[in-house]
């Protein structure tokens, strides 16, 4: 039955689904001497997603942001990694099937993270670009630059705007981060390598269904926010909703925009996995649990993270779905299960809003810190880097991403800018 080749011992086994902020902290926390530790991943890394942004915009390689799990995880004993997607789980027996096997269980946690949410409208996810992975990063920054060798080709003026424009739909922390990088690039990199094109001509559109930018901020922020975007040159839309879109044209409530790159950062919902059909908020698709991350009446099976909804009279919907929510929450189930023998003693999930912040460009950044300080401009960005090198995985991570930083800060330049993997649409 267990393809997984896992070795059978006399320890308890807990089987970890994802390597996210959740599943990577939970695994690092739980006592290896006491349990036996099998990690499921369909990627053989742990991707830090806050900077994918940077990866898609040539700020940053993937091997920056991406730390490989195994050597995460190599000097813990009793720890196995096996790389898979898992597809079903059997509660009653017990047993989680995945695509090369399956593996028995004593506790299983899922921690596999969400997945973009386009809403049901088919026609904006055939044709738009999501940017969860690294791979998807990856394809935005290969079509980003085959759009401008398109453009310099094309002698239809219409055409070389469309190329040349982009829609990025929803403007929180990921598309607000996103628009920004584009502006810097648009200004101070492109017309470099492409002197043939007039980049007056070139657009970034930030579309949002909320009245603001950053909706989950405060007023400050999002004033901040919005002033900084549109002295970058961002056309910000406001209360506009998408309609549709076909490759060529972004339909909205309010007009329409000619644009060959949609990018769609308005949303995500949970990734589920089929056989826990009970306890399920099928709106955001994400698992109900109860204080101790116990999804309905199975005392085994825990969720944290994106995946996992913890509703209460302050949380009706939900914690955000925030790496600092999957940090803590694995942090939390760790110690619970590593006082297996006294579950009187088990603590109850508490979340500590630590902060949220968002950077816009170069010297551009909000930061809303734990103890109520707001911050903008330099000392906000400043913040906002320190944060991110320090929640990098890996020594050379670390210092690769700030060398990349403080180059491109005084060089205004991007060195990335390599079609490696040319990308093209799926006609299925």
């Amino acid at each position: 039955m267990e393809g997984l080749n896992i070795p059978d011992n006399n320890l308890e086994r807990i089987v970890i689904i994802g390597c996210g902020f959740g599943g990577l902290n939970l695994a690092k926390k739980l006592n290896h001497k006491v349990y036996q530790v099998v990690m499921i991943d369909k990627h053989n890394y742990h991707t830090f997603q806050p900077l994918l942004y940077q990866v898609a915009t040539a700020g940053l390689e993937p091997d920056s942001i991406a730390y490989p799990i195994r050597n995460i995880f190599r000097k813990l004993p009793n720890f196995y990694f096996r790389l898979a997607e898992a597809q079903k789980i059997d509660a009653e027996k017990k047993i989680l099937h995945c695509n090369i096997g399956s593996l028995s269980y004593d506790h299983l946690i899922i921690a596999t993270g969400s997945e973009t949410n386009y809403f049901g409208m088919e026609q904006v996810e055939k044709w738009s670009m999501p940017m969860k992975t690294v791979p998807e990063a990856l394809n935005l920054r290969s079509l980003m630059l085959q759009n401008f060798e398109a453009a310099s080709l094309s002698q239809d003026l219409q055409e070389r705007e469309r190329l040349m424009n982009f829609a990025i739909v929803g403007a929180g922390p990921t598309g607000t981060e996103l628009a920004g990088a584009l502006a810097e690039l648009k200004t101070h990199v492109l017309p470099n390598d492409y002197p043939d094109l007039d980049f007056r001509r070139m657009s970034i559109h930030l579309i949002e269904m909320a009245d603001k930018v950053l909706p989950p901020m405060q007023e400050f922020s999002s004033r901040n926010a919005l002033q900084y975007l549109e002295s970058l040159g961002v056309q910000v839309w406001l209360n506009t909703a998408v309609e549709s879109y076909d490759g060529s044209v972004v339909k909205t409530n309010k007009k329409d925009i000619p644009a060959s790159t949609l990018i769609w950062a308005a949303g995500v919902k949970g990734n589920i996995i089929a056989g826990l059909e009970e306890g399920k908020d099928y709106e955001r698709g994400r698992y109900l649990v109860n204080t101790f991350n116990q999804i309905g009446e199975h005392q085994n099976i825990y969720a944290i993270g994106d995946v996992a909804s913890m509703q209460a009279k302050d949380t009706p919907k939900g914690h955000p779905m925030l790496a600092q929510v999957a940090i803590q929450q694995g942090l939390n189930l760790a110690k619970n299960l590593n006082s297996r023998k006294n579950p009187s003693n088990w603590k109850a999930f508490r979340y500590k809003d630590k902060g949220t912040m968002a950077t816009v460009g170069r010297n551009k950044a909000v930061a809303e810190l734990y103890n109520k300080l707001m911050l903008k401009g330099f000392p906000g960005w400043a913040v906002w880097m320190a944060v991110h090198l320090l929640s990098l995985v890996g020594f050379r991570n670390r210092v690769v991403v700030f060398f990349n930083w403080l180059v491109n800060y005084f060089s205004y330049d991007r060195k990335i800018r390599l079609i490696i993997r040319p990308w093209h649409r799926s006609t299925k």
